[in-house]
């Protein structure tokens, strides 16, 4: 995905930053797993990450920084699964661990 030189360093800084923090809280929170309660926040802190991308996924749509409006539909699509499929295990870590 191009963006410009003002956006790669705004809105791209903070969509890099959150869209790794998904998967690093998620490994984080597998490391403590053992402690219920720290397990689940990691993977809600995972799931507001989560949202946060999808958040500046559809910024840089609105303000149509991005030359490839199809590829941001895509990522966003595909972030909106992966905040569903947070969610769900969220709900199975509560109730089966």
């Amino acid at each position: 995905m191009r963006l410009p030189k003002q956006e790669l360093y705004e809105e791209g800084s903070q969509l890099r930053r959150s869209s790794k923090a998904v998967s690093s809280l998620i490994i984080e929170g597998y490391g403590r797993r053992r402690y219920k309660n720290d397990y689940v926040n990691h993977l809600v802190y995972s799931h507001a990450e989560c949202d946060e991308t999808i958040f500046h996924i559809e910024m840089l749509l609105e303000t149509r920084s991005s030359s490839d409006a199809e590829e941001l539909n895509c990522l966003k699509s595909e972030y909106q699964s992966v905040s569903r499929r947070i969610n769900s295990f969220i709900r199975w870590v509560e109730e089966n661990l």
